[in-house]
């Protein structure tokens, strides 16, 4: 789901969600507003005025976590926020996406430029320009607890902005960071008070994925209606069911929307209403006739996901925060549950969406439901095994899901000397979405590629032009149709690349107009 490079500014009021897939995803340039640099700039006078003053102010002139009962002087406080970057950059593990790591620091920037942190603006614009500069950090899987926000993964970000630590550059090749940033004319940072800590403090990675997951569940769920309807073309189903007066009944938004899309799909079928033909059947199986409301509970759970999102976009998550007033007080808005339950809920709802899609698969695949079609629709049965093993293969994918699907937000483990007594594990639920992503997409794949070629097998009926459309693409994509067994790993490979690509969705939309 690519968006153009561009131009993207940052202001003092939060940023939205196009916004963080420009930056993550499409390299656009960053910009730091007028108004949010003088935010940032009178938020600043607030904190140099405490750090001059006599009295212990928490991430100013005091110590961290369960540390922060020690009282800094003023010749250590430097060191303090440099001390708190490096040695919170503890990450293991495999590295973050490059995409996760640009969103991070973006969020991280959105969060500065509201003058609610009280750093100078240098930093702020030390961070614009390493994303300009197509500088990425290198971040690990493992060390956010998603509470005091992402530390770790934040950390190793605020790391390469002090020219420590290591880095990738523009053309992909790691390098010190001091490096990277000198040969693009980039000054490292010299931190002063709370300024270590106001880099470290938020749900940036976490919000990051909750938007790069809606980003990729808003084109999947289109292509899931799609793949439902092919599939339900293929067994001969009715379409009768999808009518919006029947939708209407029980006004779920999201049900009412991917029925519309699969009524949309199946316009002009010849292959529809057959259900009464060799085998009489009243109606369809739950998979087919109940996929709107499968799907239309996943879309309706991304409504809520995407409130929720816009929520912390507008927020200015740091602990503690200059309000308004002068004031500098602690908080605890830095905990990431309610993002964490929403990246859990989307899990939840993929996983469901996975699982009746394989089940449409399978029954495509058994001669004994499927109303007509050779076995594993494959072209000599016995001889032929046909999709047999593809079906494995989604099967195994729906497996993992429902383990992702497991809740990140219902756990907790205490740290920090029992400080930090309750946490969100939000990252870890982030880290379980976007696997969960890939894999309905595979998923999707898998059935797209036996509703495709169950369609094509029958013979003397024709599809609905949309299916036409979807099929040609599909082809011309190079993934092959019916015929003898042949090597299958590149023609699923090759179906999931159409759906990744948002190329399924495409092919449909050319015929249908717009799905919703």
């Amino acid at each position: 789901m690519g968006v153009d490079v561009g131009l993207v500014v940052v202001g003092a009021f939060g940023v939205g969600a196009g916004d963080v897939v420009a930056v993550a995803r499409g390299d656009a340039r960053v910009e730091i507003s007028a108004e949010a640099l003088g935010a940032l700039g009178a938020a600043r006078s607030v904190v140099d005025a405490l750090a001059a003053g006599p009295e212990p102010v928490y991430g100013v002139s005091t110590g961290f976590g369960a540390l922060a009962t020690r009282h800094i002087g003023q010749d250590l406080r430097a060191r303090l926020q440099r001390n708190i970057v490096r040695s919170h950059a503890a990450g293991m593990g495999p590295r973050v996406e490059r995409e996760v790591v640009r969103a991070l620091m973006f969020l991280r920037l959105k969060t500065l430029c509201s003058g609610r942190t009280g750093v100078r603006p240098v930093v702020a614009r030390v961070i614009a320009d390493v994303l300009n500069a197509g500088i990425t950090p290198l971040v690990y899987e493992y060390g956010s607890l998603g509470c005091s926000g992402d530390l770790a993964p934040l950390s190793h970000c605020a790391l390469t902005l002090l020219g420590e630590g290591e880095a990738e550059g523009p053309d992909g090749v790691v390098a010190p960071a001091g490096e990277l940033l000198a040969a693009h004319g980039i000054a490292p940072v010299e931190l002063r008070e709370k300024e270590g800590l106001a880099l470290l403090n938020g749900t940036d990675g976490m919000l990051g994925m909750l938007v790069l997951g809606l980003d990729d569940l808003e084109g999947l769920y289109k292509a899931a209606d799609v793949a439902a309807a092919l599939s339900l073309e293929a067994l001969l189903g009715t379409e009768r069911v999808l009518a919006p007066e029947l939708q209407a009944v029980r006004p779920h938004p999201g049900q009412a929307a991917s029925a519309a899309n699969m009524l949309a799909v199946l316009r002009g079928s010849g292959l529809t209403g057959h259900h009464q033909d060799d085998a009489p059947r009243v109606q369809d199986a739950y998979s087919v006739r109940c996929a709107p409301q499968v799907a239309g509970a996943g879309r309706d759970t991304m409504a809520h996901a995407r409130l929720v999102a816009e929520r912390e976009l507008a927020a200015a998550v740091d602990n503690p925060v200059v309000l308004a007033d002068g004031r500098v007080e602690s908080n605890g808005n830095f905990h990431g549950a309610p993002v964490a339950y929403v990246l859990d809920f989307l899990a939840i709802a993929a996983a469901d969406l996975g699982s009746i899609a394989e089940r449409r698969t399978d029954r495509l695949l058994d001669k004994n439901r499927s109303h007509g079609l050779p076995s594993f629709l494959a072209d000599d049965p016995g001889v032929d095994s046909g999709l047999m093993l593809a079906q494995y293969t989604q099967a195994a994918l729906v497996s993992e899901m429902k383990r992702l699907a497991v809740p990140a937000s219902a756990d907790s483990i205490p740290s920090s000397a029992m400080q930090e007594d309750h946490v969100s594990m939000g990252w870890s639920a982030g880290r379980k979405l976007r696997a969960a992503v890939d894999d309905l997409t595979r998923i999707l794949a898998v059935e797209l590629y036996a509703a495709t070629r169950a369609i094509e097998l029958r013979q003397g009926l024709a599809p609905a032009p949309a299916s036409r459309a979807v099929i040609e693409a599909l082809r011309a994509a190079g993934v092959r149709g019916a015929g003898p067994d042949r090597f299958l790993a590149p023609d699923l490979a090759a179906a999931e690349a159409f759906v990744r690509g948002g190329h399924l969705v495409a092919a449909v939309e050319a015929v249908t107009g717009p799905l919703v």
